[in-house]
């Protein structure tokens, strides 16, 4: 059977390390290890130059050379025979493959050492298997035409919803039923301070909704400041985006920090950016505990899923903002005898209610303005677009993800089972519900 670098995909998948064989102008022989063997079309593989001085020399010389590679999920073993054909420096191929290295890289702390300079790209003469005494038990793959049925299924579900709360949801529900992705994150990009919160999560002991990542670090930032999926698919080559995983959140009073939710003993992982016509609007993240865990089918899956839930949320962030209803003044109700205690830390706008922490940030202030409407006026109902012209929030010059933020803000309350609450009560519109009277405390000043 003639082979193809099509039949050898999970050899690429950077979870055994290759071999390569050279030898000087000379003749003398060298062997080297490689991390990463990268396929780039039928006939050509690709190798990380910058390492290996011997390697790179004896290419120059001889540019013949044979590859080993290992089939991670059977062990199987191919050799090819190769040739050089020419340095590459940039380009989209290059970028891409420097984003891998570069978030791998970065979880062993050596983003700066590791950093791609260039690769060298070799024509495949020819592909042999190498015989074995054991017999390899080969994978069934699903076909792939139930794959797209499900995801086309899973789109069309996204492409109704009329609020992000219900888009994020059927997203992540849809990931689970449709494809088996138990654990996953939604994250919203928040630009002002370059993070990545999270609104949604499946799979996790705690949701961890209000947990944050910076951007540009780790595999769910590299995914957001590259603007291109990132995946691992061995973990235990790399040190894992949270390498101390907190199984309580008994530190959030002191720190202010929620702490981001992650699977232990994680082997693959997989961060696709939510982008709306070249505007990021968050991450969705997938992991799993099996290596190679996420094929060539998996990332289109979750491209594609992350192009429709970005229109979705465009859609809905546009359509609250344009809803002109008007919002109702009500007396406060009179029938509320308890009392509790909202602290506003102004230097970072983080809110405590009852010593516990709830939010930070633009949330916070919100939460603030609407808490204080209801003591001076009697205000229940507020809408989108009267949030976004507030002066007094200090809005940062974003206006495509307001909803977003008050549906994390929504959920925080909802999560720590606050006396606060807010109902969505139509587009562009939410109603604030109390168990009690707030007692407002500002401490000092905004910075």
């Amino acid at each position: 059977m003639t082979l193809h670098l099509s039949d050898l995909r999970a050899c690429f998948e950077g979870v055994i390390p290759s071999i390569i064989a050279t030898s000087s102008g000379d003749g003398r022989p060298n062997i080297s290890y490689l991390s990463h063997v990268i396929m780039i079309d039928s006939d050509h593989v690709a190798l990380s130059n910058q390492f290996f001085a011997k390697t790179a020399h004896n290419i120059r010389a001889n540019p013949y050379a044979n590859l080993l590679l290992v089939d991670a999920r059977n062990g199987g073993q191919f050799r090819l025979d190769i040739v050089f054909s020419h340095p590459l420096e940039d380009g989209v191929f290059f970028d891409r493959v420097a984003t891998q290295l570069q978030a791998s890289s970065e979880q062993v702390g050596m983003g700066g050492i590791m950093k791609l300079k260039g690769l060298d790209v070799f024509r495949v003469l020819s592909i042999a298997s190498v015989p074995s005494p054991v017999v390899l038990q080969k994978e069934a793959v699903e076909e792939p035409s139930r794959k797209l049925i499900a995801l086309s299924r899973l789109v069309d579900r996204i492409a109704i919803q009329n609020d992000v709360g219900g888009a994020i949801d059927v997203v992540l529900s849809g990931l689970e039923s449709e494809f088996g992705y138990t654990n996953t994150l939604f994250m919203l990009h928040d630009e002002a301070r370059r993070l990545l919160a999270t609104v949604g999560s499946r799979g996790y002991e705690r949701s961890g909704v209000g947990s944050e990542a910076a951007v540009g670090e780790g595999i769910i930032g590299a995914a957001a400041v590259k603007r291109r999926l990132v995946k691992v698919s061995d973990m235990s080559r790399v040190r894992r985006y949270g390498a101390a995983i907190r199984t309580s959140s008994v530190d959030e009073e002191r720190t202010r920090a929620i702490v981001l939710p992650g699977m232990r003993g994680a082997m693959s992982q997989m961060a696709v950016p939510v982008m709306a016509q070249d505007v990021l609007l968050g991450v969705l993240f997938a992991e799993s505990r099996q290596r190679l865990a996420f094929s060539e089918e998996d990332e289109a899956v979750m491209t594609v899923v992350a192009r429709q839930a970005a229109a979705t949320l465009a859609l809905c962030e546009r359509l609250a903002s344009e809803t002109q209803k008007v919002a109702k003044a009500d007396k406060a109700p009179a029938h509320l005898q308890s009392s509790f205690r909202v602290v506003h830390h102004a230097y970072d706008d983080s809110v405590f209610i009852d010593n516990a922490y709830v939010i930070k940030g633009v949330a916070g202030r919100m939460l603030m303005m609407m808490l204080s409407l209801w003591l001076r006026e009697g205000r229940t109902e507020f809408t989108n677009r009267e949030i976004r012209l507030s002066d007094s929030l200090r809005l940062p010059e974003i206006k495509d993800n307001l909803e977003t933020r008050l549906l994390l803000l929504r959920r925080r309350l909802e999560e720590k089972g606050t006396p606060v609450r807010l109902v969505r009560a139509g587009r562009g519109l939410i109603r604030l519900e109390l168990d009690g009277v707030p007692r407002l405390d500002t401490v000092g000043l905004p910075v």
